[in-house]
């Protein structure tokens, strides 16, 4: 009997052993195929991360190699655009100087000029003076008189191509006094306003009526005319212009 009961109980033993370790190894085989799949996981990572730093070295070498040329390029265009800034500041101090004959919107006066004043519609030769700050004009026979309360004067101009007086008659402004060279007194002259054409300005302005027989040009040309709309260049020549068409005159 007690053999027997030992056989039973040896092999009762040996099958709960085989179960035990089937059991341990059943909770084994969770936790080694979760580190495999770990395993597999790190590797595609690894394998991921070295074609991207490969990727990134070739992206290197590539952008390496184009900037030398985006330089070449970013400095030609740079020449280009100082090049063509070049040609329009030439371009335009070209067209200023020959083709408008203005600087910085102001005409450009010689010293001799022909203007045109209304009345008489004539055109005389001019003396332009910057040093002068009204202009002046040649004024034969001056007579003041009033005409319905205002005051008036009437004067004659010499003709520009057949010297025959011409009477004008204009309202009287007010009066100027004018030092002349060489006089102590100063002299009360009457003062008109006529409308003056000279190149293209076109300006209303105060003359100072005076005698100037004895200068070649009758009208004078000051500052009143002159302040912010032109520039006098003395070296700005007056074509010569005979007596009989001074309309004719151009200048350089």
């Amino acid at each position: 009997m007690r053999i027997a009961h030992l056989y039973y109980f040896t092999k009762i033993s040996g099958h709960c052993l085989i179960i035990l370790a089937c059991f341990m190894l059943s909770a084994c085989n969770p936790q080694t195929d979760q580190l495999s799949e770990r395993e597999a996981r790190v590797n595609a990572r690894e394998s991921e991360l070295v074609t991207l730093f490969a990727e990134l070295v070739e992206l290197k070498k590539s952008l390496e190699k184009d900037q030398p040329d985006k330089h070449s390029a970013g400095d030609d265009n740079a020449n280009a655009l100082k090049a063509d800034e070049c040609v329009c500041e030439n371009t335009e101090t070209s067209a200023a100087q020959k083709g408008s004959g203005k600087i910085d919107a102001k005409t450009v006066l010689g010293g001799i000029e022909m203007v045109h004043l209304d009345p008489p519609g004539l055109e005389f030769s001019a003396r332009i003076d910057t040093g002068a700050q009204t202009s002046s004009l040649n004024a034969l026979d001056i007579v003041e008189f009033e005409r319905d309360g205002k005051p008036f004067v009437k004067f004659n101009l010499i003709h520009p191509q057949t010297g025959e007086k011409i009477e004008l008659t204009r309202r009287l402004r007010r009066y100027a006094r004018v030092k002349e060279l060489g006089n102590r007194e100063s002299q009360r002259r009457p003062v008109v306003r006529m409308r003056v054409i000279l190149a293209d300005i076109d300006e209303q302005i105060n003359f100072t009526l005076e005698n100037r027989s004895r200068f070649k040009h009758q009208v004078l040309i000051g500052r009143n005319l002159l302040q912010d709309l032109a520039i006098v260049d003395v070296s700005k020549k007056t074509d010569p212009v005979t007596a009989d068409n001074p309309a004719a005159a151009t200048t350089k």
